[in-house]
């Protein structure tokens, strides 16, 4: 009689807690490749003495030895050298311990463990169900190792987090519940994998590169935006989110994930940079490979690899929108840590992905990933997409006009105003870390452009930088003879008057006569024009080394109808000075929001509802309506929580409660966004310390 199987136990937790994936909500075994894992199997009879026992593991739809998707090993007393291996602890009776190890570098993904058993004659063949295999990044030998234990917890172990964004003269936050343990998210993120084009042309070499952290990084990148692929997240910067939401009112990528998944994998509306790099750091950080999100302010985006971003204006200070070079107020990507076995040992550790579609790569839009120490040496002939990220922190920025008679001037290069205050959450804290210096050498700095050129020149090999590089061009232009910027004077407020003042000084021993051209328009932070809300020209006459201030009032009446949820506005001035090259001023202001503020309302303890409460006040002169509240946070609800808040009147005071249920101890982040028909988005965070 053929030796039967009673059951399996998978000794789930205290696999879980050893392979540090008890965080997950979810059934399922959940380890991490490199480390054993226990399970115990009861036989319908004892395995006699001449009894062989045998494992076959396999991923994918076409598992295959020669791919390392599949794996055929033996029950042995000792350990195996490499690769799958499976040892008897103890053989008590009919119930066999065994303890089974994964290769360091297998693939990740969900696997099916089966058992044969060879026994007095007769073969039976036992399916014992399916586990997940993760990287491990607690393990020395798997390329995602992260020694630090502090940096592991916040870049693998920590679900919510902050996002910068702004503009270099004024940097805001945003909460972000990455929620990479929440119920389900984990098949999501594997079903991210199974739906890409790699797998869809070739699965089964798809499944064999999934083994590599730089391989599975680069088709994420690729995935998390919907442009080729049927990926997640559709993106849209018009200003317009009809049909889809507003990409500033997404608390996380909880909702973004399942509602993918629930709509039969299509392409959720809408996304912008930050929700596509918080979208990233979730999947990787789901699969076990570190992970952290970079804002870059004043990010260039160069189209052509020449390694300066064109900006054009008309004679009356219009921003023109020619050619598809731009730059945004910030850009947000990801790093991901891991090493560069292709690259070599000096370019490990963090790898910028950038999942923003802006351009393809291979005929994809998918971006990394990127060595940050490549980056900061302008090493651009170096995989992956080098040229385009390094012109995102380092390309010069050139202004050009036109002139009345239609004819194109250049007007000034700037070598310096791209690629500021590279931030990221601080390890542990909510507070902003500069890494600027990794990514270059500090602006002015000989060795800053000592690698411009060297990039350049690995782009353009044939050309001769001599005579055109930026810094000699900027010596051939003429120098101004006046000065000009915008000074904020007063509040920022959605609803208030916008007051600024353009200060001019002559800058010579001669009286000047400056004829200024003034323009404010509303923005999307990419610098997407929305609609102009204001112009006004003026003539001024400037003694010799005079300064003069000029008022500037943009009101709410003008700007209130074409506001988008950035609270952008930008003013800009073109100022003539007879037979000299225009000075052009710009100033790009954010609007404050009104304050959203949560309080919870009794001691938070695991399992026991709480009840939290959202104060507002409408500080216009009108009443705002259409109001709805999302709350979400990990740890604190399960899924999201949407309220309709009843319709204001002017300055009146709003208060609503709710209610949420902690699932975890420890310090969580609630997350909530107010909407209504005069402000698109208003974000509040709230830590909320829950107790056991």
């Amino acid at each position: 009689m053929a030796l039967g199987l009673q059951s399996v136990n998978w000794q789930t937790a205290s696999n879980r807690q050893a392979h540090h994936t008890d965080r997950f909500y979810s059934q399922d075994l959940i380890v991490r490749r490199g480390q054993p894992f226990h399970m115990s199997v009861t036989l319908s009879r004892g395995l006699s003495s001449g009894g062989s026992v045998t494992f076959t593991v396999s991923t994918g739809p076409y598992p295959s030895e020669s791919a390392k998707t599949k794996a055929v090993f033996p029950l042995s007393n000792g350990t195996s050298s490499s690769g799958w291996g499976a040892q008897l602890v103890s053989n008590r009776n009919n119930v066999l311990n065994i303890s089974i190890l994964s290769p360091a570098n297998a693939p990740i993904g969900r696997y099916t463990l089966n058992m044969q058993i060879s026994s007095q004659g007769s073969d039976s063949m036992l399916k014992l169900g399916t586990f997940i295999l993760l990287f491990n990044p607690w393990l020395q030998a798997d390329g995602v190792f992260m020694s630090n234990h502090a940096e592991r917890e916040e870049y693998v172990q920590e679900d919510a987090g902050i996002i910068f964004v702004g503009s270099t003269n004024r940097i805001g936050m945003i909460g972000w519940n990455y929620g990479q343990f929440e119920e389900g998210i984990l098949n999501i993120c594997l079903s991210v994998l199974d739906n890409s084009l790699n797998f869809r042309r070739d699965p089964a070499t798809d499944v064999a590169n999934r083994n590599d952290p730089k391989y599975v990084g680069r088709v994420l990148s690729a995935m998390i935006n919907a442009n080729d692929d049927n990926g997640v997240i559709s993106g849209n910067w018009s200003g317009s989110y009809t049909g889809g939401r507003d990409p500033r009112n997404w608390n996380g990528s909880v909702e973004i994930l399942k509602e993918w998944q629930r709509s039969g994998f299509r392409p959720v509306r809408y996304g912008q940079c930050w929700v596509f790099a918080g979208t990233l750091n979730t999947v990787l950080r789901c699969l076990g490979i570190p992970s952290r999100v970079i804002t870059n302010f004043n990010s260039a985006h160069d189209t052509d690899r020449n390694l300066s971003v064109d900006v054009y204006y008309d004679p009356l200070g219009r921003p023109v929108e020619k050619g598809s070079d731009s730059v945004w107020n910030f850009h947000v990507w990801n790093e991901a840590w891991f090493v560069r076995p292709d690259l070599g040992p000096s370019y490990n550790g963090w790898q910028v992905l950038d999942a923003t579609p802006q351009e393809r790569s291979q005929g994809v839009f998918q971006c990394g990933p990127a060595s940050v120490i490549a980056v900061r040496e302008g090493d651009v002939d170096w995989d992956f997409d080098m040229p385009f990220i390094f012109a995102e922190v380092n390309a010069d920025r050139i202004t050009w006009i036109y002139e009345s008679s239609g004819a194109l001037k250049k007007n000034s290069t700037d070598t310096h105003s791209v690629g500021k205050y590279i931030s990221t959450k601080a390890v542990g804290s909510n507070s902003r870390v500069d890494v600027t210096e990794k990514y270059k050498y500090p602006e002015g700095s000989s060795q800053e452009r000592q690698v411009f050129e060297k990039a350049l020149r690995k782009l353009k090999p044939r050309a001769s930088f001599s005579a055109t590089s930026a810094s000699s061009l900027a010596r051939d232009e003429q120098e101004p003879s006046i000065s000009g910027r915008f000074k904020v004077a007063g509040v920022l407020a959605v609803g208030k008057d916008v007051n600024l003042i353009l200060i001019l000084k002559n800058l010579t021993s001669d009286t000047k006569t400056v004829t200024v051209n003034m323009t404010a328009w509303t923005i999307v932070y990419n610098g997407t024009l929305v609609h102009e809300v204001w112009k006004d020209s003026v003539t001024k006459s400037l003694n010799p080394e005079e300064e003069i201030e000029h008022p500037v009032k943009i009101t709410y009446a003008q700007y209130e109808k074409y506001l988008k949820a950035d609270n952008m506005i930008r003013a800009t001035a073109v100022c003539q000075v007879t037979d000299e090259p225009e000075v052009v001023v710009e100033r790009d202001v954010i609007l404050d929001n009104p304050t959203l503020t949560l309080e919870v309302l009794d001691e938070a303890r695991v399992q026991k509802p709480v009840n939290v409460q959202m104060l507002f006040s409408n500080p216009l002169d009108e009443p705002v309506k259409d109001c709805v509240l999302m709350v979400e946070g990990s740890g604190l609800l399960l899924g999201s929580l949407k309220i309709d808040v009843p319709a204001l009147r002017p300055k009146e005071r709003s208060r609503v409660r709710f209610e949420i249920l902690p699932t975890r101890s420890g310090t969580k982040q609630l997350l909530a966004n107010f909407s209504c028909n005069k402000f698109p988005a208003i974000k509040a965070m709230l830590s909320v310390d829950v107790a056991e």
